[in-house]
């Protein structure tokens, strides 16, 4: 029975002996950050807060139990019924359920003491994404027999199903384990009943495959007590594989993973989604024809993972253990991958396990290390069909033993955009897999941020136009295809997200790498890139910069993305030119005056409208319609002498000025903590880093470090002569 009605919400931490009046009404799923967690103000509230209403006791059977379902409460929750705390949780992103029978009176006031405030315990504590809280999944009263399914423990499905197939995939072995408190269970797959304890093992000859997004078949299994009370799943047979060279292997034959990653929140709703949400979500992955999504950086929703195994898109599910490791948070790194697999085990579409992402970041220590290898093991223990595997950010010694703990391992690269240059993304995955041929490699996260306002004829890293964005994923998306060993790849991101710490790019409070904006209302260009590489059921032509209108250039380039060939121009109604090739076709148009641009391939069109204009439109300029404004980017500098124009590798390589540049190196990392800064103080990426000026690093920093700090470091480098 549905508990989503009803509730009374306030910020406070008493304990209320009947739902207050003068509370907040609201109905769940809901989440307290909606507005204040994806502004990028200070007003971001983290802390305690009440949920409460009123219920009448339920009818129950002789001997039966009354229990509550939480689906989601960030990040903490504690569970009163009429005063008496029954639960204490650690962890906002899993189910977990409270069996609250003995507390029962005829008239009940149940009360959730919710909170997201900062601790040391409690996983994610710092990462690049908001933090929110509340009841942000729905809640339920589930009422059962005395004779029942298992419901409390690690907020168990009670069922729990493991297929085997055979090496030429022409039987499977199913296994189906139930928990509960009846002498037998009556399980039924395919039509065929066994009496069992607990388990049951079926033998399905010529099985319909889970196949991916070809063809997702799902069977179902029941399992039915002499009660009456009743579990069902579904689930998938399938057989996968990880090979160094062949990259990911679905049913005996290799199928590149290529997709994207996604974070469960959007503009106005902050993580309190429905089903309708989640279902828009699915469609715009289906649409760009995707066949893998990270689930980033936790557990998802069911109802998500359902629509993966119903779409077939291939899962990579992990829990929040991100970017430091805290020494009082062991037990919550173990008792979330415990919920995470015991909960999502039965999901065909989930192929590994997800230990942690980027870890290192803040330094290594042996209790990191022994808390990977406890979980490693846990995972092993709980799932002997998936591998494990790790995110790793690109500052991490190649050799680290961090990286032999999983079973697998994927990076987060992102040169071309915090730092570096693209084609350094191709270089260190070549050189990663000549030195570890035998490791199986991925590409987790890489990706540019993008504010549709901001367009450019000569797109550049740090401009955050539209323009850069598919530049960049022009480039990574040919890095890719010609290296089909990577057993996956993720785009970071398929939407923009809230990210409370961000304030850069003409959107506080985003992370704007998505392919999609935050409400889903907009496509970016770069989103049409992937389309026309991955999508080959619709067939479509799409022209890029309908939101580049004026351009002050005599001659103009003009982009074009299409699964089709050949691609054909239209100006102002007459034929231009006709280009042959795949996915990107470009054409260079000149300007008199306002002009309709038309592309045609096959049966497909698209058309935007550009005019001439004497100077640049300043709103297309970041730093021009109220973003951020470097006065280091308009300032001149005495060229005989040190600057933070100079790259950061003569920086250091002049002890006059290493010890400066260090410190305002150490100054943007403790004020944005941002992975790509960190990397400045690994030795072993020096060389990478080399020809990146300091003021690039600034640049993307934003208003993190104060540039009344910037002027006093610039100011002791300028007395630095060269």
């Amino acid at each position: 029975m549905s508990f989503n009605d009803g509730w009374r919400f306030a910020k406070t931490d008493k304990v209320p002996e009947t739902p207050p009046r003068d509370w907040e009404s609201v109905t769940l799923p809901h989440t307290w950050n909606a507005v204040d967690g994806q502004d990028g103000g200070n007003d971001y509230w983290r802390g305690t807060a009440m949920y409460a209403r009123a219920f009448p006791c339920p009818e129950l059977e002789p001997g039966g139990r009354a229990v509550l379902e939480f689906l989601g409460a960030a990040m903490t929750a504690d569970v009163y019924l009429n005063g008496e705390c029954l639960a204490h949780h650690e962890g906002g992103y899993s189910t977990f359920r409270v069996d609250i029978t003995d507390a029962l009176k005829d008239e009940n006031t149940l009360t959730v003491a919710v909170d997201n405030s900062a601790n040391d315990r409690v996983y994610p504590q710092k990462a690049d994404f908001t933090f929110y809280g509340g009841l942000y999944r729905g809640v339920n009263l589930i009422t059962v027999p005395a004779e029942h399914f298992e419901l409390v423990k690690d907020g168990t499905p009670g069922i729990k199903v493991t297929p085997a197939l055979s090496d030429d995939l022409k039987a499977a072995t199913v296994t189906v384990e139930t928990w509960h408190n009846g002498s037998e269970v009556e399980i039924t797959l395919n039509g065929e009943t066994k009496t069992a304890q607990n388990t049951a093992v079926f033998t399905v000859e010529n099985p319909h495959l889970w196949a991916g997004t070809e063809d997702p078949y799902l069977y179902t299994v029941t399992a039915k007590l002499q009660s009456g009370d009743e579990v069902s799943t579904r689930f998938g047979i399938r057989k996968i594989g990880f090979d160094p060279n062949l990259g990911f292997i679905l049913n005996n034959r290799p199928y590149p993973l290529r997709g994207v990653s996604r974070h469960q929140d959007r503009e106005g709703l902050g993580s309190a989604l429905t089903m309708k949400e989640h279902r828009e979500d699915m469609e715009l992955i289906r649409e760009i024809g995707a066949n893998t999504v990270r689930l980033a950086h936790y557990q998802h929703a069911q109802e998500f993972y359902d629509l993966c195994d119903e779409y077939g898109l291939c899962v990579w599910a992990e829990i929040p253990y991100i970017t430091q490791h805290m020494d009082a948070g062991r037990e919550n790194t173990l008792s979330q991958m415990k919920e995470l697999i015991t909960q999502c085990y039965n999901h065909p579409s989930i192929v590994c396990w997800g230990l942690s992402n980027e870890i290192a970041v803040h330094g290594m220590s042996e209790d990191l290390m022994e808390n990977h290898r406890l979980l490693n093991d846990l995972c092993h223990k709980l799932d002997s069909t998936r591998p494990t595997t790790m995110a790793h950010a690109f500052m991490l010694d190649k050799d680290s033993p961090l990286i032999d703990i999983a079973d697998i391992g994927s990076w987060n690269l992102y040169f071309g955009w915090y730092l570096g240059e693209l084609s350094q993304n191709d270089s260190f995955l070549d050189e990663y897999h000549a030195a570890h041929p035998d490791r199986v490699i991925g590409f987790s996260e890489y990706g540019a941020d993008a504010n549709p306002r901001f367009q450019s004829p000569r797109p550049e890293s740090g401009d955050y136009t539209e323009s850069y964005q598919c530049v960049y994923h022009e480039h990574l998306l040919k890095c890719i295809e010609e290296r089909p060993w990577l057993w996956a790849t993720h785009v970071w991101n398929m939407f923009d997200f809230a990210a409370d710490g961000r304030d850069e790019g003409g959107n506080n409070g985003q992370n704007q790498k998505g392919l999609v904006t935050f409400d889903r209302r907009l496509k970016k260009d770069a989103f049409y890139l992937y389309k026309a590489v991955w999508n080959k059921r619709e067939p479509f032509v799409h022209i890029c910069g309908s939101r580049y209108a004026d351009r002050a250039e005599a001659v103009t380039e003009v982009k074009v993305y299409s699964n089709l060939t050949p691609v054909t121009l239209f100006v102002d109604g007459k034929a231009l030119d006709t280009k042959d090739g795949k996915t990107v076709f470009t054409f260079k148009v000149p300007l008199t005056g306002e002009h309709v641009i038309e592309a045609k391939a096959g049966d497909c069109a698209d058309r935007i409208t550009v005019r001439k204009t004497d100077m640049p439109n300043q709103n297309y300029i970041l730093g021009r319609s109220g973003a951020v404004v470097n006065w280091f980017d308009r300032e001149e500098y005495a060229p005989s002498c040190y600057s933070i124009c100079d790259e950061l590798g003569a920086l250091l390589a002049d002890p006059r000025t290493a010890g400066t540049v260090r410190e305002l190196m150490e100054l943007i990392q403790s004020s944005r903590g941002d992975v790509a800064v960190s990397a400045l103080n690994n030795e072993s990426l020096l060389t990478m880093l080399g020809n990146t000026p300091v003021r690039e690093l600034l640049r993307r920093a934003g208003e993190a470090v104060p540039q009344e700090r910037v002027r006093e470091f610039n100011s002791r480098l300028q007395k630095v002569r060269k």
